[in-house]
């Protein structure tokens, strides 16, 4: 993926799905690799990722490190995304992250709007599979598309109209459990089936750990393994997946290696 003048929106409507670890490991990632990043939160009230990379300069400051910092900022309820983005690209800002609320707003929609690549995790059960497709409850095949998936196509079809632009719609299975393989693969399946009707791809996300909530508080990511201190083999197979999400997005991630 080429940062120059890129957004990426991590987005679905609901909460729990891992967005915010998700867009943060990325901001630093592209970060590590040189790229000037400016991650915007959209969710005034929660602040999740801002918070995150928040926690994160306070940890360089007290350590002394030279962390990978990308810029946060908050956007405020009300506020004009659109402006928000021209004004970070007029700052030579290269990839704009959009961490948006677990609901339906006006912010979501203007991101939205303006994504390059829209990144959507989904926890993997058919509660959170039911925002973009119903299934049938006796065979699990694919009935329709839901709200989500045609709010997507939308999006797609009228930012071919306005700049010609396209949309490269991305779907996590995030926080996936060891547990449930049967459940997985019935997931898995209408996913594929979906897929091939509405346009998105599939990738993989990250598993359900409680590294993830555990680096929270010191800003520190999967890519920070000289900041955590003693590495297990959960840390191991987790910077892992992290690798893999970086690859399925085409985002290099190669400087973060090092960190």
């Amino acid at each position: 993926m080429s940062t120059k003048a890129h957004v990426l929106v991590l987005a679905n409507e609901k909460g729990g799905t891992g967005k915010s670890t998700v867009a943060v490991h990325l901001a630093v990632a592209m970060a590590a690799d040189g790229a000037r990043v400016r991650l915007f939160d959209l969710d005034e009230r929660q602040r999740t990722s801002f918070r995150y990379l928040e926690n994160r300069g306070r940890y360089q400051r007290a350590h002394g490190t030279a962390l990978p910092l990308p810029e946060a900022r908050v956007l405020a309820t009300g506020a004009d995304v659109q402006a928000a983005v021209a004004e970070a690209f007029g700052e030579g800002v290269e990839l704009v992250i959009l961490d948006t609320p677990g609901r339906d707003s006006p912010e979501a929609r203007a991101a939205l709007a303006l994504a390059d690549t829209l990144v959507t995790p989904i926890n993997d059960s058919f509660i959170d599979f039911d925002l973009i497709g119903e299934v049938d409850p006796e065979t699990y095949r694919v009935k329709r598309p839901s709200f989500y998936a045609e709010l997507v196509w939308k999006a797609k079809a009228a930012r071919a109209r306005t700049d010609g632009g396209t949309l490269d719609w991305v779907l996590l299975r995030n926080r996936l459990s060891t547990l449930e393989a049967r459940n997985r693969r019935r997931v898995g399946a209408a996913l594929e089936e979906l897929a091939k009707r509405v346009g998105f791809r599939i990738a993989p996300g990250l598993s359900e750990r409680v590294i993830y909530r555990e680096l929270f508080p010191r800003g520190l990511t999967l890519l920070d393994m000289a900041e955590i201190g003693e590495v297990s083999m959960s840390h191991v197979a987790a910077r892992a997946e992290v690798r893999e999400l970086l690859q399925a997005l085409g985002m290099a991630g190669t400087r973060a290696e090092a960190c």
